[in-house]
């Protein structure tokens, strides 16, 4: 062997430890959001993109991917299929992992996520115009049992959908119709397509004082609507909240993991992530792993309590 190919062969094996350990990130990152811009899972993980490219020196951006009908799944199938480097993450609802394995999505089979951790409680409503004959739960079920009232949500499969449905069930009446919606907000009511709808308050904030808000979706009473009850105070076997969630796919490296948990628990401590907070009603925190986890096992058991009000 010459000594050129001796030097070259050197240099190849000098490189493939560097190239093997090269660190996380040192590319584009992309954050899939499966819903339109605007809502809150839009809004904090833009800040966490941001947190990214500003402390790494590296493009970091959300690309929103909504499914309509579909719910959050159509982009958590692009998630699915990307590969396991920490380039691709999820910005998931809790409809991603507990409902999205188990409705015939090949891609979502299995559960392929783990979460990096979950940071947001939703201040989930169920609203109805301000000249709605109805201004509570109790009301709006005694109204419904002689009058048609449609029900607008995000999609059929989605809990806050699922959970509104059941709590119907649990108050003896039923909605004339119910219909997805990609976004969900004061023009929706405006327009008279639906006559309530199940929504996060920060899309129906600018218009607030028209409406009237008939239970939340949290686990406890919305400081903006303090005279406003949960549904747990309603009926407490329905108590419920949603939240959103950073995931990636589960074969995807600890050291990956470490870097994007970091990013994210120093933007939801920060400033602007407490505005964020106190503007819209939002529960603004981080659960790492370990806590995801426990929280989605016992989230298991509310659905399970929820299909049974279903019938399914």
């Amino acid at each position: 062997m010459n000594k050129f190919v001796q030097i070259s062969l050197a240099a190849l094996v000098s490189a493939l430890p560097f190239a093997a350990t090269a660190e996380y990130p040192e590319k584009p990152v992309e954050f899939i959001v499966p819903w339109p811009p605007g809502d809150l899972e839009d809004i904090l993980t833009r800040m966490i993109a941001d947190g990214l490219q500003k402390k790494y020196d590296v493009p970091a951006a959300v690309v929103n991917k909504p499914g309509g009908g579909g719910g959050p799944f159509p982009g958590a199938v692009e998630v699915a299929l990307a590969p396991a480097d920490g380039y691709t993450i999820g910005s998931f609802v809790i409809d991603v992992p507990m409902v999205g394995p188990y409705i015939g999505i090949p891609p979502l089979e299995g559960n392929p996520f783990e979460p990096v951790g979950i940071f947001l409680s939703y201040p989930f409503v169920l609203a109805a115009s301000g000249d709605a004959p109805y201004s509570t739960m109790e009301e709006l079920a005694a109204y419904a049992r002689e009058n048609d009232v449609t029900l607008g949500h995000f999609g059929d499969v989605t809990s806050p959908a699922r959970h509104t449905l059941a709590m119907a069930k649990a108050l003896d009446f039923s909605y004339s119709a119910d219909t997805a919606f990609d976004a969900l907000d004061c023009n929706t009511l405006a327009s008279g397509d639906v006559d309530v709808i199940n929504t996060t308050l920060q899309l129906i904030r600018p218009c607030l004082d028209e409406l009237k808000i008939l239970m939340s979706v949290t686990n406890a009473r919305i400081p903006l609507l303090p005279e406003v009850p949960t549904a747990a105070e309603i009926y407490p076997e329905l108590g419920f909240s949603t939240w959103n969630g950073l995931f990636v796919h589960e074969d995807t490296p600890q050291e990956v993991r470490d870097v994007i948990t970091g990013v994210a628990q120093e933007v939801l401590a920060s400033d602007a992530a407490k505005k964020v907070a106190e503007d819209t009603g939002a529960e603004i925190y981080w659960l790492g792993f370990d806590a995801s986890n426990e929280q989605m096992e016992k989230d298991a058991a509310t659905m399970q309590r929820i299909a049974d009000f279903l019938g399914e």
